[in-house]
């Protein structure tokens, strides 16, 4: 059996710039990447460790909206991004077990294609669902 394998931990922040500094003193040497998700109104810092990527999100006040009305507003740990081979069909998986992604998902994400699921009532996380654009051996 494959155990399943975290793509990365999201974050929402205030303030990108201040939460960047804090990271890079805590996270020395993690490869940071930047981006801008301008359709979800996101601008996005990620940074690479040994073992997962942390990505810290800062919502601006450009595109639709569609970002802050899937992820809510509240600042501090967002969602938890599993890594799937196959979207679609761990999303009909899933269906079978009567869980559907959010509506307008999947759709393109920071790493790939991605689908958001409604918010877990037990641990209080979004999950995510993200298919790497990254080649397997990448990953």
């Amino acid at each position: 059996m494959k155990l399943p394998r975290i793509d990365h931990i999201g974050i929402v922040v205030d303030d990108l710039e201040a939460s960047i500094a804090s990271m890079q003193r805590m996270l020395r040497g993690a490869a940071l990447v930047r981006r801008s998700i301008p359709d979800a109104g996101l601008e996005v810092a990620e940074f690479t460790a040994a073992n997962v990527v942390v990505e810290l999100l800062k919502y601006t006040d450009d595109g639709d909206g569609f970002g802050r009305t899937v992820m809510g507003a509240a600042t501090g740990v967002n969602h938890l991004s599993l890594a799937v081979d196959d979207l679609d069909g761990a999303l009909a998986a899933l269906r079978e077990e009567g869980v559907v992604p959010v509506d307008g998902f999947p759709r393109r994400g920071a790493h790939g294609r991605v689908a958001f699921l409604p918010r877990d009532a037990d641990t209080g996380l979004l999950f995510e669902l993200c298919e790497s654009d990254l080649p397997q051996a990448e990953r």
